[in-house]
C-alpha cells in the first residue's frame, strides 16, 4: 500500500535529518515534536471551530480546518519550541564516540518515528475518500506491523489522563461513559472515539455507505432470574 511506503519515507527522511545534528539536538528534537504533537492534539479541535464560525463556514472548508489546524499548530510548536532550544543549550557537548552514535540515531529513530505517527494521526482528519492510497482506519498502516497513529492516539489519551490530568477533568477524546450497575466497579470508563468520527465523516463525504453491524449467532439461554430492585440495566 502507498500508505506504508509513506509513513516509512518519512521516518527515513526525519531520522537522517535528526541524526546529523548529534545526541544533544537529536535528543531536543525529540523532545520538541513529543511536546509539539501533544500541544497541537490539544488545542486543534477548538482551533477549527473558530476557524469555521470565523473565517469560513461552507461545509468544504469546515472539513478542511481539522488538518490544517492540527498540522499548522504542530509545525509552529515544532518552530518555537527548537528555535528556544537552540538559543538556551550549548552548541557542542563532548562524549566518546560510541555514545555519540548511539544517542543520536536512537534519538533520531524515536524522532522520525514519532513524526510519522503524528501525521499519520492527522490523515484520519483529511476529508479524502475512505481507502486513499491504502489507508484503512482500523488497520496496522506500517507494512502491518505496527499502528503508529493508534499508538500515538493511546498515548495522548494516557498523558491527559495520568501526567497531565486536570480537575476537572479533560481527557483527550475520552467521555466517561458507566457501564452496568453503578455499584460494580469497571476498570475501563473512557471510551475513545477519534478513529471513529473521522472515518464516519469521510463516508459521508463521499457517499459510502456505513459498514453493517455484525450479528452474533442466536443461542438458546435459560431464562435469567429477575433483576433485584434498584439495579441499573447493562447495555
Amino acid at each position: 500500500m502507498w500508505i506504508d511506503f509513506l509513513c516509512l519515507l518519512v521516518l527515513v527522511v526525519v531520522t537522517w535529518s535528526v541524526a546529523s545534528e548529534g545526541p544533544l539536538g537529536a535528543g531536543l528534537d525529540c523532545l520538541c515534536v513529543i511536546l509539539a504533537g501533544l500541544l497541537a492534539m490539544n488545542f486543534f479541535e477548538p482551533l477549527a471551530e473558530f476557524c469555521t464560525n470565523n473565517i469560513a463556514a461552507s461545509r468544504g472548508w469546515a472539513e478542511r480546518w481539522d488538518p490544517i489546524c492540527l498540522i499548522g499548530l504542530f509545525a509552529f510548536f515544532v518552530w518555537a519550541l527548537r528555535s528556544a532550544t537552540v538559543y538556551l543549550t550549548p552548541e557542542f557537548v563532548y562524549m566518546r564516540s560510541a555514545v555519540f552514535e548511539l544517542g543520536r540515531w536512537t534519538a533520531a529513530l524515536l524522532t522520525g518515528y514519532v513524526t510519522m505517527a503524528f501525521l499519520l494521526t492527522a490523515y484520519h482528519t483529511a476529508p479524502l475518500p475512505e481507502g486513499f492510497l491504502g489507508f484503512v482506519p482500523q488497520r496496522a498502516n506500517f507494512f502491518d506491523l505496527a499502528a503508529p497513529d493508534r499508538q500515538w492516539l493511546g498515548f495522548v489519551h494516557y498523558v491527559t489522563e495520568k501526567s497531565l490530568n486536570q480537575s476537572p477533568p479533560r481527557i483527550f477524546d475520552g467521555p466517561r461513559v458507566r457501564l452496568g450497575d453503578p455499584q460494580r466497579p469497571y476498570p475501563n470508563e473512557i471510551w475513545p472515539s477519534f478513529p471513529i468520527r473521522y472515518a464516519a465523516r469521510r463516508r459521508s463525504i463521499t457517499g459510502a455507505p456505513q459498514p453493517a453491524p455484525e450479528t452474533a449467532p442466536v443461542k438458546r439461554v435459560q431464562p435469567a432470574p429477575s433483576r433485584p430492585s434498584g439495579s441499573s440495566p447493562g447495555f
